[in-house]
């Protein structure tokens, strides 16, 4: 058996390629070369450029595959690319939910749990990027009707572990191992979003490689089965570290700061049912595990300062114009503080009787 992976560097792809290998399946990674990763099993390597469907139809040739799994590039090219060179396709990407492009304009708001047949994207000129996310997800289907593959769509979070492009994590690593004590938080840190840890998401992956009859046609969310808040996922990291934050919570439309590691202002939660139910997908790690995993791999692994990866993350690292936000908010919310009724408390509206006989 032939597998090709297009992507696969990052961090889910070697663990797929390793699981594959496992499988049987002789393994073909195409990617860009420029981030190449040792794998333990045998893989083959090819370079082309897999935004572009040139290169890709270039690199490709004759070869024909029992399986692709396309992790990167235009999916929408790659899945053009590959008719007539395999039977199966399984095509990973993000969740283009109209809900979560528009958020607090979305009618109803966001809902806590999003399902896979929930509104998609399909505005290009409000949204460019997540609009070509949801194109490139109907070419798939499309393909799949038309019977070129049996196709599968994989909708993925926000990864968290080793290799990532632009890892939250390390906003608060670094802040740590600088000795920072205070950190902003957007809301009081209560906003929820499913994430997903990458052997998590590649034992997803290969579930789908396993179930060809359950998956085929089908578009499934993936992501850890725990869902955490910003301020239970910032409390994990700082204590892996042995560190403690005061954290300094204030309106999202204050705590700019905070964009790089705390995302948008609403819940983003993806609906992981579907998967559970139809293809017994489990957690094979904890998400605590997960995350103390991958603060440790950066301890070891710790970005230049200033590189490519904090370019990536959008994060300033600017703590003079962090400590003069803090110190303005503070004196603001004291001075507002002082202005409150002292009147306004919580009352519960039942009756509590002190004796037996008052009941």
């Amino acid at each position: 058996m032939r597998a090709l992976a297009v992507g696969g560097t990052g961090p889910t792809g070697p663990l797929v390629l390793e699981g594959l290998a496992r499988r049987g399946y002789e393994v073909t990674v195409l990617h860009r070369g420029r981030h190449e990763v040792e794998s333990r099993e045998p893989v083959e390597h090819l370079h082309g450029e897999p935004h572009s469907i040139e290169s890709l139809k270039d690199t490709l040739g004759k070869r024909t595959f029992d399986l692709v799994i396309g992790m990167y590039g235009r999916l929408r090219y790659v899945a053009e690319a590959i008719k007539g060179k395999t039977e199966r396709f399984i095509a990973i990407g993000g969740a283009p939910y109209r809900a979560f492009v528009e958020g607090e304009e979305h009618p109803g708001g966001v809902p806590l749990f999003v399902r896979e047949d929930a509104p998609l994207f399909c505005d290009e000129a409000k949204n460019k990027f997540t609009y070509l996310m949801t194109i490139s997800e109907e070419a798939v289907m499309k393909a799949h009707r038309e019977g070129h593959y049996a196709a599968t769509i994989l909708r993925f979070p926000m990864i968290y572990g080793p290799r990532q492009v632009a890892p939250r994590e390390w906003s608060i690593i670094r802040r740590a191992l600088d000795g920072r004590r205070h950190l902003i938080i957007p809301d009081g840190g209560l906003k929820l979003e499913r994430r997903g840890y990458a052997e998590n998401m590649a034992h997803a992956v290969l579930l789908t490689v396993d179930k060809p009859r359950e998956s085929s046609g089908e578009v499934y969310n993936a992501g850890d089965e725990t869902i955490w808040s910003l301020r239970e996922w910032i409390g994990i990291t700082a204590r892996t570290l042995n560190h403690e934050f005061e954290l300094i919570s204030m309106p999202f439309s204050l705590a700019r700061p905070s964009r790089a590691y705390a995302g948008r202002s609403f819940h983003w939660v993806t609906d992981i049912e579907k998967i559970k139910a139809k293809m017994k997908y489990q957690d094979i790690v904890p998400a605590s595990e997960g995350l103390k995993r991958t603060v440790e791999w950066y301890l070891e692994n710790r970005p230049k300062p200033g590189g490519e990866l904090e370019q990536h993350l959008g994060d300033l690292f600017d703590y003079a114009e962090e400590d003069k936000i803090i110190q303005d908010f503070k004196e603001v919310e004291m001075r507002v503080r002082e202005m409150v009724p002292v009147g306004y408390q919580f009352h519960h509206a039942y009756e509590h009787p002190k004796k037996e006989e008052d009941c």
